[in-house]
This record gives structure tokens, C-alpha cells and sequence, in this order.
């Protein structure tokens, strides 16, 4: 899949920049380098680096399959809420997608494995790689392969050095572009964002690691997809095609800011990825309908709702989710574009809601109800 160029070693000072700018915010300020995350002295993730962290790969051909169909009885407890298909069995399909969602296994754990990283540096890796999508003007969904190839590819390894986090999530960022966008970033476009901290060979030599720690599987259901696929079946009529787009443009930007805020805290990763997008979804149509399209019960929807429900508060507070215009982008996809916002200080609000729900202040002696 790489795309090797005959200049590793050329440092991208002088790379192209992002391929498209907003029309709206076309004096936007130069995405800087995720300094919070590098080490204290710049060293090369690279043989012969001092103390190198070690990365485990693992021999072709063992892993699941892309599309193997999950065949355990919990996919069968869960009938499709998919319309009747023209071009293919809507419970093939359906089956499909949920043996996707339990092959490509997530967990918070991997944090275990890393004494060194702590869940705050994910949240600003990804965010970062949130800002560096919308620079690019790349899709939803390719923001949302890098975060689940992230999040995978940290279960597989031991003791990563945090100074290695921007390299393994602008890598899979690269990754992602290449399975998502028509038109994917150059390699030395990903380097020039990093502002030189990292070499086009060392993104190529992490790519060749993190395929191989993923055995090549690449193709998950993500949250995104899951949230789209639910927002369609939930706004479509009974004469209405699956394929064609039927919701407004604007609800699933909104809709698509809370998840984006959700993902970006280590605990939603307690969660499958249906079950996230049932839950965001809940919040703004309803419980019942979040049911009917997701197949999903009340009880496993309703525990992350809860979790979601401060999520939800800080959007309100600070959310701006509005629908925007792109250079090169037809207005019927602009919703599918990733944007960014400043996420890190609804986190901030979110951790700040969480321990004073942790700790709640006793009411005064004259509030409290007297029994007799």
C-alpha cells in the first residue's frame, strides 16, 4: 500500500500545504506540531536510537479476516433493523457489519501496557488529528479508521515511549487516507504537518510496524459509520433508498460533534462502536428509535447514555457545530468533512462535571426532608 518516494532522507520544510481551506476561516492560523506529546530531545523511533521502545509485529496471514461474519449466538440475539435491499439480503449485510464490530476488538487496557502515556496524551493526539483533517479536508470516516487503527495498534505493543504518539497517529492518519480518500495526502504533505519533527522514512518504516501488528485488517465498522447508517434509517420513509442521503445535513454535524468529544475520552472506548452511535443518536431522537434502527436493547443503550450525559451538557456550553463550506467540496458532502473544534476545553468541563458528580455537596440541615 505504501507509496515510496525516491527522496526518504529530504527533510519537508517545504512541502505543500493543506489541499483545501475553509472559505469561511481562510486566515486560519498554522497548525503547530504536537509538542506535548514529543520527547524531551528529538530522537528517531528508528534502529540504532537510544533506547528504542520495541514494537512487535507479527507473521502475515494471522488475524482474522476483514470480512469474516461473526457466527456466535450474540449476533443472533440481535435481529437487522435493516430495510428491504434491492442489491443484496439486508441480513447478510446486517450480519456482516456486526461480525466486523466484534472481530475488531478496543479496549482502554492498552494503557496498561504503556506506564509512560497517560489517557489525556490520546485525547490530544487525537485531537490534533482532528485539526490535521480538517486542514486536509478529509472525511468523518477517515479520521474514524485512524482512531480505531490507533487505539488496536496500541493493544498489540508494550511500553511505547509517549515521544512515539505522533508518529503512530499521523501514520495511521496516512493509512487511513489512503483506504478513505480518492485523493489522499502525500506522504511528505503527513510529514510537513509534524513540522519536521519526523522524517518521510521513519512515517514509511511505522506504516510497514503498524500493518503488520494490525495483520493488514483495516476495515471497521467505526462509530462514524455506525452513527450515519442510524441517522439514514431513522429519517428514511418507507419508499426511500438506503443509499441515497435522507437526513439533514445540519442535525448529523451536531450529532457528529458529540461523538467526536466522546471519542476522544479513553472511557468510550469501554463501549462497542454501535453502541456509542445508539447512544448519541438517543440524545437527540430518542431512546425508542435509537432501539429500532440499532437492533440494540434499552439496557445495554441506556448505560452509555448515561456515561454520554455530561458529554452532552458540554456541548451545549461550548459546542459550535455548524455546517460549513469547503474549497473543492460539493455541498452535498460538506457534512461528511471532518472539523475541529476546540475539544480539549469540553473535556476539561466534562472531567470537571464528572468529579463533582463523584462528590456531591450534602444539602443544608434546614433543606433536608424531615421524616416522622
Amino acid at each position: 500500500m505504501s507509496r515510496r518516494s525516491g527522496r526518504l532522507l529530504k527533510r519537508t520544510e517545504n512541502a505543500p500545504g493543506p489541499k483545501g481551506k475553509v472559505t469561511k476561516q481562510s486566515n486560519r492560523k498554522k497548525i503547530q506540531p504536537l509538542s506535548k506529546l514529543q520527547c524531551e530531545q528529538n530522537q528517531l523511533i528508528l534502529e540504532g536510537a537510544a533506547k528504542p521502545c520495541v514494537l512487535e509485529t507479527f507473521e502475515k496471514g494471522v488475524g482474522v479476516d476483514c470480512d469474516a461474519v461473526l457466527t456466535s449466538p450474540s449476533s443472533l440475539i440481535r435481529p437487522s433493523p435493516l430495510p428491504h435491499l434491492g442489491w443484496g439480503s439486508p441480513e447478510d449485510v446486517w450480519l456482516k457489519m456486526v461480525g466486523r464490530e466484534q472481530n475488531y476488538r478496543h479496549s482502554k487496557s492498552f494503557m496498561q501496557k504503556h506506564p509512560t502515556i497517560q489517557p489525556r496524551m490520546r485525547s490530544i493526539l487525537l485531537d490534533w488529528l482532528i485539526e490535521v483533517s480538517e486542514a486536509y479536508t478529509l472525511h468523518r470516516q477517515t479520521f474514524y479508521l485512524a482512531q480505531d487503527y490507533f487505539d488496536r495498534f496500541m493493544l498489540t505493543q508494550n511500553n511505547i515511549e509517549k515521544g512515539m504518539l505522533q508518529l503512530i497517529g499521523i501514520t495511521c492518519l496516512f493509512i487511513a487516507a489512503k483506504m478513505e480518500e480518492a485523493s489522499p495526502p502525500k506522504l511528505s504533505q503527513m510529514a510537513y504537518m509534524t513540522a519536521g519533527t519526523y522524517y518521510e522514512e521513519e512515517i514509511i518504516q511505522m506504516e510497514i510496524i503498524i500493518l503488520k501488528a494490525l495483520h493488514w485488517n483495516l476495515c471497521p465498522e467505526t462509530a462514524v459509520s455506525w452513527l450515519k447508517l442510524y441517522f439514514q434509517m431513522a429519517s428514511m420513509n418507507s419508499d426511500s433508498d438506503l443509499l441515497q442521503p435522507q437526513f439533514p445535513q445540519e442535525a448529523y454535524v451536531k450529532m457528529a460533534l458529540l461523538l467526536d468529544l466522546c471519542i476522544l475520552n479513553i472511557n468510550s472506548l469501554d463501549f462497542e462502536y454501535c453502541v456509542l452511535a445508539a447512544s448519541v443518536l438517543s440524545h437527540f431522537i430518542g431512546l425508542k428509535t435509537a432501539e429500532k434502527v440499532s437492533g440494540l436493547s434499552k439496557d445495554i443503550i441506556q448505560l452509555c447514555v448515561n456515561w454520554m450525559a455530561p458529554f452532552v451538557e458540554s456541548v451545549g456550553l461550548f459546542g459550535r457545530a455548524t455546517l460549513r463550506d469547503f474549497v473543492g467540496i460539493k455541498k452535498e458532502d460538506r457534512h461528511n468533512i471532518q472539523t475541529h473544534t476546540d475539544y480539549l476545553t469540553m473535556l476539561e468541563d466534562v472531567s470537571q462535571k464528572e468529579v463533582n458528580r463523584q462528590f456531591l455537596t450534602p444539602p443544608n440541615s434546614t433543606e433536608k426532608t424531615c421524616t416522622r
